[in-house]
């Protein structure tokens, strides 16, 4: 039997499979709602899967115009976990149609039981100079 943090791991590796192909449908079945993202000093917030959904396409828009090809995962840590829920520090890298990674960045996922189901809820992010930076959220809250 796996344990909580290889469970996590796992649910992020299907996350980042489902963002590669652009499956807005599978990315949210690994997410629960309301769901978190900080990055830029700015908190989003998609309340329901809906408004998640609903960013996707600009996104997807944005990201091409990075030139961007995928998103690969350099390294997954478990830094704390517990019954119900785990922290992962992740650090990623962002490559263009060319190979070249173009932007690495580190990010901290925090997945949470919640009926049952362990997904993610929480992302920081360190992800900058991107243009598709700080899209989608129905609600930004003000700098920290």
């Amino acid at each position: 039997m796996k344990s909580i943090d290889e469970k996590a791991i796992e649910t992020f590796s299907n996350w980042n499979i489902a963002f590669n192909s652009r499956d807005v449908e599978k990315q949210i079945s690994y997410m629960h709602f309301p769901h978190l993202r900080l990055a830029n000093n700015k908190f989003e917030l998609w309340e329901k899967a809906n408004d998640f959904r609903e960013s996707h396409e600009e996104m997807t828009t944005k990201l091409i115009s990075e030139n961007w090809s995928s998103t690969e995962t350099i390294s997954i840590e478990p830094v704390l976990f517990y019954e119900d829920i785990v922290h992962l520090a992740i650090s990623q890298a962002r490559i263009n149609l060319d190979g070249f990674k173009y932007n690495v960045f580190d990010t901290l996922w925090i997945f949470t039981i919640i009926d049952g189901n362990l997904k993610v809820q929480l992302r920081s992010s360190f992800l900058k100079n991107t243009i598709a930076n700080g899209v989608g959220g129905i609600k930004v809250f003000s700098k920290l």
